[in-house]
C-alpha cells in the first residue's frame, strides 16, 4: 500500500486520537502522518491466503493472526503491518495496538518496496518477541524470511519450496502462499503443469 505524506509533526496522542475518528489508515513515523492507500488484488489474495493459513493452524493456540487493521508500536512509531501474529495478550491503546509480535508479513508493491526492505527491517528486527520477518513480493513469485534464529539473515523461497514458519511451527508451500494470484511466475507454473 502507497503512502501519501502529511508535512505538520504531531504527537503520538494527536496521531491516536485522529486515528480514532478517521476513514483512513495512517502510519506514524518522526511525528508525521503518513496516508496509506489500497491494495491490489493480488496483494489482498496473498494476505487473504496467509491470514486463513496462519488463523487457522492456531486456531485454539496462544497465538493469534492479525491482518492491517491492527497497528505495531515500535519505539515511537506506529506502522500497519500486513500480517502479525502475536502470542500474548498485552494490547495497547485501548486494544487498538500492539508491540509484541512474533511474526511479521509485509507483501511488496512498487511503492512500498523501499519502505518495507529498508526502513521497517531496521525498525522489526529490534522488537524484543519478533522471532521472523517476512517480505512477500506480489508481482513474482518470491518469499523472503528473515528469522532470529538465523542471525536474521535472509532465505528465499520459490515455487516448489516449502517454507517453515518456525514463530509458529508452521509449514507451508509457495504455491499455497500464492493460490490465485495472477502474476507471469503463477502463470507458466499453472500452465506447465
Amino acid at each position: 500500500m502507497a503512502l501519501l505524506k502529511t508535512e505538520d509533526k504531531i504527537s503520538p496522542e494527536e496521531y491516536l486520537q485522529g486515528e480514532l475518528k478517521s476513514d483512513i489508515r495512517h502510519e506514524y513515523v518522526d511525528g508525521r502522518v503518513y496516508a496509506m492507500t489500497g491494495a491490489s488484488v493480488n496483494h489482498n489474495r496473498i494476505t487473504g491466503n496467509l491470514a486463513r493459513l496462519f488463523g487457522n493452524h492456531l486456531n485454539g493456540k496462544d497465538c493469534e493472526t492479525f491482518t492491517s487493521d491492527m497497528k505495531l508500536k515500535v519505539n515511537n512509531e506506529y506502522r500497519y503491518p500486513d500480517i502479525m501474529v502475536v502470542c500474548d495478550n498485552n494490547f495497547l491503546d485501548n486494544g487498538y495496538s500492539t508491540q509484541s509480535p512474533v511474526l511479521i508479513v509485509e507483501v511488496l508493491s512498487k511503492s512500498t518496496r523501499k519502505t518495507d526492505t529498508t526502513e521497517k527491517v531496521f525498525s522489526y528486527l529490534n522488537i524484543p518477541t519478533l522471532l521472523e520477518y517476512v517480505l512477500i513480493e506480489q508481482d513474482i513469485v518470491s518469499v523472503e524470511v528473515m528469522s532470529k534464529s538465523q542471525n536474521w539473515q535472509s532465505r528465499r523461497y520459490y515455487l516448489g519450496d516449502q517454507i517453515t514458519f518456525e514463530s509458529i511451527s508452521l509449514s507451508l508451500s509457495v504455491e499455497e502462499i500464492y493460490e490465485r494470484v495472477e502474476n507471469e511466475d503463477m502463470q507458466e507454473y499453472l500452465y506447465s503443469e
